[in-house]
């Protein structure tokens, strides 16, 4: 019988590091764990981790080894003394950066023998380890199928493609995408609530709500593509229309109107450029900078 407990190596214990930890231990996976500040790592070894003493004796424990630092720099002071010591090693590199760091951590683990796997964590601390929450991947596409189980302890893995940075490129634009998911619905929040609505109230209407808004993405995202944009649900015109009534229901009430003054001033650019007869997709016209040149 196939026994997928493998081991691996968790460098890099903050509060999510030691969340990829604790799922690894959870899925019975031997698991080594390294801190700068060694006090992180107790309590990992009441779980069962063993603790090393050094990056270096962290390396040499397991064929997989996860970093999740502060930032690259911190990657580097960590991984640069012993570096030697990952020829033959998979990094799965789980820290925060942005594409071209992940582009050049990849050429570096490559130039030292290692396999590379950058990821970006689509969760909290308190998600890791829900088989729901997505792991995204880029890079070696065979370490990732090499480790597929044990990476499946963590979350849902998926692989993006084999440039390394399309995981931190993926990351920064879902990250936006929920910042501003968060804030319009705040602000939605901000204005129902300045008539006592309570929030739990109006977020049920909400949460609703964006399983149409997803039916739109869905529509849209084929007009992208094609770079056609059919005006045939609700043109650009009309949302600017729409969005004046949000911002005097928001000035009424003494909501703060900065996040629909900044949509309509990206419908008013999008019109302005030929798309008022077009589909709301076609503001990616001008997100891309080609609206203000049509």
């Amino acid at each position: 019988m196939r026994d997928d407990r493998t081991a691996a190596t968790v460098i890099g214990l903050g509060s999510m590091g030691s969340a990829l930890a604790a799922a690894l231990l959870a899925a019975g996976h031997p698991t080594t764990v390294w801190n700068r500040s060694a006090h992180r790592a107790g309590p990992l070894a009441e779980l069962g981790a063993r603790t090393a003493a050094t990056p270096g004796e962290a390396v040499a424990a397991s064929g997989l080894v996860i970093v999740c630092v502060l930032d690259h720099d911190a990657l580097h002071t960590v991984l640069d003394p012993v570096a030697d010591s990952l020829a033959g090693k998979v990094l799965v590199n789980l820290t925060s950066g942005s594409p071209e760091q992940a582009r050049a951590a990849s050429e570096w683990a490559r130039s030292l023998g290692a396999d590379y796997l950058d990821g970006a964590i689509m969760t909290t601390p308190p998600g890791v380890g829900d088989p729901g929450r997505m792991f995204l991947y880029s890079g070696s596409p065979a370490a990732l199928e090499a480790h597929r189980p044990l990476l499946a302890a963590l979350g849902d893995p998926l692989h993006l493609g084999t440039d390394p940075g399309l995981a931190s490129l993926y990351d920064a634009a879902l990250l936006g995408l929920m910042w501003a998911t968060l804030t319009g619905w705040l602000h939605g929040t901000a204005l129902t609530g300045a008539e006592r609505t309570p929030a739990t109230d109006f977020t049920r209407i909400a949460t609703r709500w964006l399983t149409t808004v997803a039916d739109f993405l869905t529509t849209y995202a084929p007009q992208v593509d094609a770079g056609r944009y059919p005006g045939d649900d609700a043109t650009v015109d009309v949302q600017l229309a729409a969005v004046d009534h949000l911002i005097h229901a928001a000035a009424a009430r003494g909501v703060d109107n900065a996040l629909p003054e900044l949509l309509k001033s990206l419908m008013a650019r999008t019109s302005a450029a030929g798309h008022g007869a077009d589909s709301y997709a076609s503001v990616i016209e001008l997100l891309r900078g080609a609206g203000d040149a049509k």
